[in-house]
């Protein structure tokens, strides 16, 4: 899709239109989602600093997918062809990974530390925020479970991913003190 003309007018008077033409309006719960993903998209951007050049592939990658995630969610033909089982498949492989060499969680820690790991746990809890907004979609119209479950993996991805990078930076996490 080439999007030469920004200025239409035709959500003007609050509706927008789905990929397939309908016209809807622009609080409707699937816009609301497409909406979600584009500022989960936006932050992980925003995420990508100064240091984090090792990251920066692979972080665009998911940019990516979170682009053909707002697709499939806009257009549901689509189902299937853009977000693929193998970035799932990947993100699995990742966080096994990322997880070897990170210290054993006894208690919750708290999100920040160094700016790219504060960054990215803010990314994190935006992508929560996103499967919220996907379950309740799923309440009253059909959302792929895959769909679903790519944002729980990659929230999960995102919380490894933080804790790396404040280990790699040699900063030491800082845990809840659960007081009991």
């Amino acid at each position: 899709m080439r999007l030469s003309d920004i200025v239409t007018r035709t959500g003007d008077k609050g509706e927008t239109g789905l990929a397939d033409g309908q016209r809807v309006l622009k609080n409707h719960p699937r816009i609301d989602a497409i909406g979600a993903v584009d500022s989960l998209n936006s932050i992980l951007g925003w995420a990508i600093v100064p240091g984090t050049d090792n990251l920066v592939d692979e972080l665009e990658k998911i940019q990516q997918d979170l682009f053909d995630l707002g697709a499939e969610l806009a257009v549901s033909s689509l189902e299937g062809e853009k977000l693929k089982q193998n970035r799932l498949d990947w993100m699995n492989m990742r966080i096994e990974k990322m997880n070897e060499d990170l210290p054993v969680l006894d208690e919750f820690i708290l999100p920040g530390g160094t700016e790219c790991s504060a960054r990215l746990h803010l990314v994190r809890t935006e992508c929560r925020h996103v499967e919220r907004i996907l379950v309740a979609v799923s309440q009253t119209e059909p959302v792929p479970e895959f769909h679903l479950s790519f944002l729980n993996r990659l929230s999960d991805y995102l919380f490894v991913l933080a804790r790396v990078v404040q280990v790699q930076d040699g900063n030491q996490e800082k845990m809840w003190q659960n007081k009991k």
